[in-house]
């Protein structure tokens, strides 16, 4: 039996040109002489074709993603972090998109959750002549890159909605270059830039809103350095509820005196599942492929982790809170993120696990796998810092794969004499700074119902953003803007309003 299908289609021209076309082609010598093509030689190094009918905002993010040279933080396949639409699930459902496809206002939050600066316009929150300056600017530089979200109905193509990166302009004619994903469909074009806005002036009709554009670039400095937020696990619509929307009213509701009791009713009503919300970013490598010894890139990342510990351990938040947690009428002592010790390998074991899951190209559970033979050492080399350095050997029923965990440590004074969990004094990322990262994470309105003015004000040096160091300024702000996203995800409003405060 025959079975109907397509292969490509013609692309409608006028209103667009084909780019490899002599026409297109002449287009593309006289912006590459005009300086505004600089854009085009690394998103043309990383172009990609949409893997899924629907995935064209996967691919466009993806895409410019790689080109911006943005680390994922995580293995895409063997031993190689590459930002593939796979890996881009955090603010939607892979099968959901598969289904019908991402919103403007989801991939913006995508965008913010793999670690980039986005600026995000909707039509009606821009003007045509703007729109022209920023094509401009990420035309005439590679460090910036702008994804379109238009109807293809308006230049006479099929389909409806569809995303794709800008790959350069044409001032002269005014018209702008297309990389279009979806390459099995139509190939890269130019169009009028008249006519990309109309394009983009059309409502979605699945949420209502107008279409637009965003620009992407790399940050100051790498975010999400240490910690991140998690949406993997269930409960973390229970728990940024709490963080966002009961602790500002619990802190109005208790007449509170002092920072202990602030920390009291912050933490005394933790949802149990906490500990599956924020985590601290270890990083896993396969045993064969580091051996007894660090690459230079290895030993970069781990010093910015250690780094960012250091800056949270010597803030005055931090020391509040070991205080309040070692306290004998600490309330919340036996909440198990809440601990000061946490249990190096046991951590270790579970990160090893999730290791193996990914980099055997699996998305589900960590169901089936098991580490064995943990063990907790340290490498010393030529006299530099020891690097604490927990193995382990995940097996999943069929085979078995040795796996290291890089753990960044900020004390220097450690006992690295074995094997087994009372073999190590470090201070690695644990219960404390993590509440105390989370903790500078929230917006400064969470305190703001504080009666005590006294009190508020400790509160308000103690939290700012303003008075740390940059590189954990930086990370707090990436953890604020994280909560901030996934908030109104949980509140189905990532679709109105796309700048989120961060100060």
């Amino acid at each position: 039996m025959a079975m109907a299908g397509f292969y490509r289609r013609i692309l409608p021209s006028p209103p667009a040109i084909d780019f490899a076309s002599a026409e297109g082609k002449q287009l593309f010598m006289e912006a590459i002489q005009n300086g505004t093509m600089e854009g085009f030689y690394r998103l043309i190094s990383y172009f990609q074709t949409q893997s899924e009918p629907a995935y064209c905002g996967l691919a466009s993010l993806s895409m410019v993603l790689n080109a911006l040279a943005i680390d994922p933080g995580r293995k895409w396949k063997g031993s190689w972090r590459w930002f593939d639409e796979s890996m881009l699930d955090c603010c939607e459902p892979l099968e959901q998109v598969k289904a019908k496809g991402i919103s403007f206002g989801k991939l913006v939050c995508l965008a913010h959750c793999a670690g980039v600066k986005v600026q995000a316009y909707r039509t009606n929150q821009s003007t045509l002549d703007d729109f022209r300056v920023h094509i401009m600017r990420c035309s005439t530089s590679d460090d910036c890159h702008l994804i379109s979200s238009y109807h293809r109905g308006t230049f006479k193509q099929t389909g409806t909605g569809h995303f794709s990166p800008i790959g350069g302009y044409h001032a002269g004619k005014d018209m702008a270059l297309i990389l279009d994903v979806a390459r099995f469909k139509y190939p890269p074009h130019w169009v009028p830039l008249t006519l990309l806005w109309e394009a983009m002036d059309r409502t979605d009709e699945t949420t209502s809103q107008r279409r637009g554009f965003m620009l992407i670039s790399r940050p100051h400095t790498e975010p999400g350095l240490l910690y991140t937020l998690s949406c993997k696990h269930e409960s973390w619509v229970g728990v940024a509820k709490y963080l966002m929307d009961d602790v500002p009213l619990l802190l109005k509701s208790e007449n509170v005196k002092d920072i202990n009791k602030v920390l009291r009713v912050v933490f005394l009503s933790l949802p149990s599942n906490f500990g599956d919300f924020i985590k601290w970013v270890a990083e896993v490598r396969r045993q064969e492929d580091g051996g007894q010894s660090l690459s230079q890139e290895e030993k970069g990342r781990l010093s910015v982790k250690e780094e960012v510990l250091k800056q949270v351990q010597e803030t005055g938040l931090f020391k509040r809170v070991v205080a309040f947690l070692s306290s004998s009428n600490s309330c919340c002592r036996n909440a198990p993120i809440l601990g000061q010790e946490d249990d190096l390998p046991d951590i270790a074991a579970s990160v090893c696990c999730q290791g193996a899951q990914i980099l055997a190209g699996k998305s589900s559970s960590v169901e089936g796998y098991c580490c064995k033979e943990k063990c907790v050492k340290c490498l010393k080399t030529n006299g530099e810092k020891p690097i604490t350095l927990v193995s382990g050997t995940v097996v999943d029923g069929i085979s078995e794969q040795g796996l290291d965990v890089l753990v960044p440590s900020s004390q220097t004074k450690m006992n690295c004499c074995g094997c087994g969990p009372s073999s190590h004094i470090g201070m690695y990322p644990a219960g404390n700074d993590v509440l105390t990262a989370l903790l500078l994470a929230l917006p400064p309105e969470t305190w703001s119902g504080i009666k005590d003015e006294k009190l508020l004000q400790e509160i308000y040096t103690l939290v700012s953003a303003e008075y740390l160091p940059v590189m954990l300024q930086e990370e707090v702000l990436h953890l604020r803007r994280q909560l901030y996203l996934l908030k109104r995800c949980q509140e189905n409003r990532v679709d109105e309003d796309l700048d989120a405060p961060l100060s």
